[in-house]
């Protein structure tokens, strides 16, 4: 039975001990030349401006958080396109509950207007 995992533990076991080997070349043979610009954490190519501390809208959160669960809704819904015709009416009914659950979700916060940033103020 844990002669199954063995590929994958040695698989992993090169990849790690591959990156540890790559990572320590890259320090020991490439030029490392500090200076105060290249320490500065990179903002976008653009100059830092403000606090880092500084509040963001709710909406960016809620954009992200529907993000999340509509890449959920993909990984729920490959598994089950790729075994559809072997899977029984009920689980076509199933999926279309869920699908139908996330669509409401998402109309619902279409009509907050949670994905029109234009009508939105920043508050500077």
């Amino acid at each position: 039975m844990l002669s199954n995992y063995i590929p994958i533990l040695l698989l992993t076991a090169i990849a790690f001990t591959l990156a540890i080997i790559l990572m320590t070349l890259s320090r020991v043979l490439g030029p490392y030349r500090p200076n105060k610009i290249k320490l500065q954490p990179y903002e976008s190519g653009m100059d830092p401006v403000g606090a880092a501390r500084e509040r963001y809208s709710i909406s960016y959160y809620l954009v992200a958080m529907e993000f999340i669960v509509f890449d959920l809704e993909v990984i729920f819904l490959y598994p089950w396109a790729v075994r559809f015709l072997d899977l029984s009416f009920t689980a076509f009914v199933s999926m279309i509950i869920f699908i139908t659950i996330l669509f409401l979700g998402l109309i619902y916060t279409l009509k907050k207007g949670t994905l029109d940033f234009s009508k939105q103020q920043t508050s500077n």
